[in-house]
């Protein structure tokens, strides 16, 4: 193989979660009972917000977006991952670990730019109120959306290409439930040190160019409110804030801890723990934080449990 940069593995073997029975039996009803919750209740929050005129402002525009990203993210890792739970066979054909790598770390760059927009959209409605219509407009809001997809996918191309130009010869055995890049990384069978490097490029601008963002829109309207300047009419929208950032200090932390951190003297375990949070218990986490903490969510919610007959008018 010495002197060839060529792929000679076929497939990749995921050895998953866990290999004891019992276990496995208790993972498979703990994720599929979380997946399922967290699916339907972001599909009901794209729903409302396209349904309820109450929410057709910004906020509730990039949430929508934000939930449509929860799903489509859920949907491309946990299936995969149940179905190894119930089966002997765990291979997966190396172009679909490659697509599976690629659109996985697209969408979760994409939540990232995204979370920075949501910031953005809070400092606005916080700092700038009397120029909120104006800066977050419809068409501004449709550009900042479209940007963080298109952002998401297109730095990620980097990444992959980056990892899929490096031969792999074997050893296949992922110990993981998905092909994360990280760990797929570690299997080939050369110097990989520039590779990680340029992966590291990429998460630093990935990942903290907008937690920056973020971090400095808090600041701002942090600084607003110590100053007074917060007036009475825009608690409302500050207080709004608390929800984002909860949202955005788990999912920081956890995909931070994974694409960020120093492999040497990390566990495949650990690791798979870490992508099981952000995979699985994030997502049911969003959904909590935006809706038990939401007015306008949980009224929407009634008014639609009201016109479907399953509850009573008050």
């Amino acid at each position: 193989m010495r002197g060839e940069n060529r792929t000679s593995v076929s497939e990749f073997i995921l050895v998953g979660l866990s290999s004891q029975p019992r276990m496995q039996r208790l993972l498979f009803a703990a994720i599929l009972a979380t997946y399922l919750a967290t699916l339907a209740g972001n599909l009901l929050i794209v729903g409302l917000v396209r349904a309820d005129s109450c929410l057709h402002t910004p906020m509730y525009f990039f949430l929508s977006h934000l939930s449509f990203l929860e799903i489509c993210y859920t949907s491309w890792t946990v299936p995969q991952a149940l179905a190894h739970l119930l089966t002997h066979t765990k291979s997966i054909p190396f172009a679909h670990c490659a697509a599976q790598m690629y659109l996985a770390l697209s969408l979760g760059s994409s939540e990232a730019i995204l979370l920075a927009a949501m910031a953005y959209d809070r400092f606005v409605a916080v700092c700038r109120p009397l120029r909120y219509t104006a800066l977050m407009g419809r068409s501004r809001c449709w550009a900042l959306a479209l940007s963080s997809w298109a952002s998401g996918f297109l730095l990620s191309v980097v990444n992959v290409a980056c990892v899929l130009r490096l031969p792999f010869c074997g050893p296949n055995r992922v110990n993981h439930f998905f092909c994360e890049l990280p760990v797929v990384l570690e299997l080939a069978c050369t110097d990989r040190r520039l590779t990680e490097a340029v992966v590291f490029g990429a998460a630093v601008l990935i990942l903290l160019l907008p937690l920056a963002v973020i971090l400095a829109s808090y600041g701002l309207i942090l600084a607003s409110v110590l100053q007074g300047q917060v007036a009475a009419g825009r608690h409302k929208a500050f207080s709004t804030c608390a929800s984002h950032l909860a949202v955005v200090t788990i999912f920081y932390g956890t995909v931070i801890s994974m694409y960020m951190r120093p492999r040497s003297g990390t566990t495949p375990d650990w690791d798979k723990h870490i992508a099981v949070f952000y995979n699985v218990v994030t997502p049911a986490l969003n959904l909590l934080i935006y809706t038990l903490r939401n007015k306008e969510v949980k009224g929407a919610m009634a008014k639609l449990m009201y016109r479907a007959g399953w509850a009573k008018k008050s």
